[in-house]
């Protein structure tokens, strides 16, 4: 799969742990070493701030969307990035889902939770075939990817779905399988009928 640009979903705070710092650089740097674009949240602040300049560091192009009400309060960063204001949280996140062919999340709060999962919901519906992925730095990650295994086993996840999630602890191989992506193909009636044929309703 071509990918010319990804959108980062990550916190605007650094973490507790330096290795989320690490982790965030060590991403930018790849993403601007292959001459990919990121797009991101425009803050200069916490791991958006450190995966933004590393991309520009490595020479690569960033371009950062915020929505007007947070423009301040995120200390939005316009050194070196292209800065697209807009006018409310949906419309940040349709603009940064146009520019993007991948959407990678890093660990985060709940933003970073609800913008990633929408992407991936969008993919599960058929509204874009675009790769989700987690990069999983110091297993911030597992306790929620074991958590999704437990909805597959309740029957409110379908299995092919949850593979639609690519994870892994190191940005370089992370985007290695975003390139190799094949988006899952499925009837969406077809696995409609089947979650919900396997028992009734209560």
């Amino acid at each position: 799969m071509k990918i010319n640009s990804i959108c980062v979903y990550c916190g605007s705070s650094p973490g507790r742990l330096p290795d989320y710092t690490s982790a965030a650089r060590e991403l930018g740097e790849e993403i601007g070493r292959r001459g990919i674009r990121l797009v991101y949240g425009g803050a200069g602040v916490g791991l958006m701030g450190e995966v933004a300049r590393a991309t520009l560091a490595a020479g690569g192009l960033v371009v950062g969307v915020m929505p007007e009400a947070l423009f301040v309060r995120e200390l939005a960063s316009t050194d070196g990035i292209e800065l697209r204001v807009v006018k409310d949280m949906h419309e940040r996140k349709t603009v940064m889902a146009e520019l993007s062919d991948g959407f990678i999340a890093l660990p985060g709060g709940f933003g970073t939770f609800e913008e990633f999962f929408e992407a991936l919901t969008w993919q599960q519906l058929g509204i874009h075939t675009k790769p989700c992925g987690l990069l999983n730095i110091h297993g911030y990650f597992d306790d929620l990817l074991k958590f999704l295994e437990h909805a597959v086993s309740e029957m409110f996840i379908h299995k092919p779905h949850l593979d639609m999630i690519l994870s892994s602890n190191t940005p370089a191989d992370l985007i290695e399988k975003f390139l190799d992506y094949v988006p899952v193909k499925m009837d969406k009636a077809h696995w409609v009928k089947e979650m919900s044929g396997h028992r009734p309703l209560d």
